[in-house]
């Protein structure tokens, strides 16, 4: 399964009556010219792993601009990167405690990330990276079995990219009632939604989220191709068809990916978060944002 970056919807031709495309949100402008060069240092400095040097400026950011949705939300990643969640939650509480009128995109940011908790990045030290795939079977389903796979693309800041040319491929994998692994041929079985839109980067990561139904089988369907559960999946993005960054899961799926003329990382990947449950009001297809503050 393929997933392309989300591109803009074509112009619709003279004499259709169409309603036009919602207006995204974006991100407030800092207001101050100095914070907003300490911010984009600070950046810098977080995505080459100098989170002391990125706390530094962001803090002399936080001094300029002390009310400043864009300072709290960077100083939450850095210490969300560096493990003090906690510290990270008070700053993207702030944010969300800013509402939209204030936050601009980065209120749904945010919420999103009081929302699904946190987990230990991976640094992204090139264009682009994969961070930690998380991992939910829903034990509720109704029907088969669902996986929900939320696949976070990281960009380093400063890169110049194509967005319409970053793609992310996942094969799913089966395991049948014989013991073989199986890679997934229907597709229709698998559905993709870019959750943080609009797509731009301006929080230094989107995500991907890909759900996995496996459908209940009849005593024929059984009889024939035997019993089917979930294995597992590799994660590979690409940039210009370019392979940059793979994660396997289980480890022993990366032998069964054709290697691309040493395109695709080697070395330690990261492992996934598995997730036991996702909180009660959301749609794993169509997540619900908490409400905004009341005044």
């Amino acid at each position: 399964m393929v997933a392309r970056a989300p591109v803009a919807p074509a112009a619709a031709p003279a004499g259709d009556l169409a309603m036009p495309p919602p207006t995204p949100v974006a991100p407030p402008a800092v207001a101050d010219p100095r914070s907003e060069r300490m911010i984009t240092e600070a950046r810098k400095a977080r995505v080459a792993g100098d989170m002391d040097q990125a706390i530094l400026k962001l803090e002399n950011a936080l001094t300029q601009s002390p009310d400043d949705p864009t300072v709290h939300y960077e100083l939450g990643l850095v210490h969300e990167q560096m493990g003090v969640f906690d510290v990270a939650a008070a700053h993207y509480e702030k944010v969300f405690q800013m509402g939209a009128s204030e936050a601009g995109a980065l209120y749904e940011r945010a919420a999103g990330k009081l929302r699904d908790g946190f987990q230990d990045e991976q640094v992204p030290l090139g264009k682009l990276s994969l961070g930690r795939v998380r991992i939910f079977k829903d034990p509720n389903a109704e029907e088969g079995q669902r996986v929900i796979l939320t696949i976070p693309v990281q960009k380093a800041p400063g890169e110049d990219l194509e967005l319409d040319q970053i793609s992310v491929t996942v094969l799913f994998f089966n395991r049948n009632s014989q013991g073989e692994i199986l890679q997934l041929e229907d597709k229709s079985w698998v559905t993709e939604q870019w959750v943080t839109l609009p797509f731009d980067f301006a929080g230094g990561e989107e995500n991907l989220r890909m759900t996995y139904v496996i459908p209940t089988q009849d005593i024929q369907q059984e009889r024939l191709f035997g019993d089917r559960t979930y294995y597992g999946q590799v994660v590979s993005l690409q940039y210009k068809g370019q392979v940059l960054d793979v994660q396997a899961w289980p480890r022993d799926l990366a032998a069964r990916i054709p290697q691309q003329s040493g395109n695709a990382p080697g070395g330690d990947q990261m492992l996934p978060e598995f997730q036991d449950t996702l909180p009660s009001d959301i749609d794993p297809n169509y997540p619900l944002l908490p409400p905004l503050p009341t005044e």
